[in-house]
């Protein structure tokens, strides 16, 4: 549980104006995860709530919101079937409700429920089951965060069922936040990969974007990349940049974080501006960013329609938003980190 001082992480998440996938409400409650008995008293908590997961997806209430907003299937325990992987993943810090509309008082302890095909088909079609990057940044923050946390364990539980020193299966252990291969007895906990992203000006404002390899023509969006072995974040913002698109860079400024996970990425949001008397010339590398193009706000708003910008979820339009000074509207929606 938090200690009566701690300050509130929702709190923390409004001051200032949070990336969109970084506002959850949940006390995480760590010290609780390793107790034996944990388990138990949940499934017999009647405030006890599981959100099931499958292949990526959350379950969400058939029938919309008055508002047209999708809303988490919060479900107590006794009505699902056993799940493949449990995982607990805190309590809630506001009083509220479940998809139903009964009522779930602050406190209420939350689990995520994994399940295969078979198990997912017995509990709801398949149209029930979303994805986050359609509905992240439709739901409340409650829900928002509470999807987030359990597909990213979902996603890592996934890929440790085996002990990655010897190769033994491995079981899982600490209310799920854990794994413990049963040859060596070592436990393996779950790990996010720091990654970098930047939104890049020059001195006359203008901002840089890129379209990678990857994608279509005429999607751009801000640099990012991940953070190397013995990289600090920083560093990692100046060398990604001149990698990726020649340019020196410097007052390198901390801007916010998001948890992205798409596996498991935590997207660390940066400004850096072209270092002065730099070349403002950018030059792709050709293998990862094919087009590089500077704008100003007349000429991005005079673009929108005819290039594709990240989409809501991501932090990288929250950045691009926090440059412009507000909303951007793009008739070619599309998600990335």
């Amino acid at each position: 549980m938090l200690h009566p001082d701690a300050p509130n992480p929702a709190d923390v998440a409004r001051a200032g104006s949070a990336p969109p996938l970084a506002r959850e409400h949940l006390d995480r409650d760590a010290v609780s995860r390793p107790d034996e008995q944990r388990a138990a008293a949940f499934d017999a908590d009647a405030n006890a709530r599981v959100l099931a997961v499958h292949a990526g997806r959350v379950l969400v209430v058939e029938a919309e919101a008055a508002d047209g907003a999708p809303r988490l299937e919060l479900r107590h325990p006794s009505t699902l079937p056993e799940p493949d992987v449990r995982c607990y993943l805190g309590r809630t810090l506001d009083a509220g409700a479940d998809a139903t509309g009964d009522a779930l008082p602050a406190g209420s302890p939350i689990e995520a429920w994994t399940y295969g095909a078979d198990a997912s088909a017995a509990i709801a079609e398949e149209s029930r089951w979303a994805g986050l990057r359609r509905i992240a940044t439709s739901l409340d923050d409650r829900d928002a965060g509470l999807a987030i946390e359990a597909v990213a364990l979902a996603n890592w539980h996934a890929t440790h069922a085996f002990c990655a020193s010897c190769g033994s299966p491995t079981e899982v252990v600490s209310s799920g936040w854990a794994r413990r291969c049963l040859a060596e007895d070592r436990l393996r906990f779950p790990r996010t990969d720091p990654a970098v992203i930047v939104v890049v000006t020059d001195d006359e404002d203008r901002v840089l974007l890129g379209s990678n390899a990857m994608w279509e023509q005429d999607r751009f969006s801000v640099l990012a990349g991940f953070v190397e072995p013995g990289e600090s974040l920083e560093a990692a913002v100046v060398r990604e940049l001149v990698e990726e698109t020649g340019l020196a860079v410097d007052r390198v400024e901390y801007l916010g974080s998001q948890p992205w996970p798409f596996p498991a990425s935590l997207m660390c949001a940066f400004r850096a501006r072209v270092a002065h008397g730099a070349s403002t010339v950018p030059v792709p590398d050709g293998e990862e960013i094919l087009e590089l193009r500077w704008f100003d706000r007349d000429g991005l708003r005079a673009a929108l329609g005819r290039v594709a910008l990240p989409g809501e979820t991501s932090i990288a339009r929250w950045m691009l938003e926090e440059w412009y000074g507000g909303p951007l509207a793009s008739s070619m929606p599309w998600s990335t980190s």
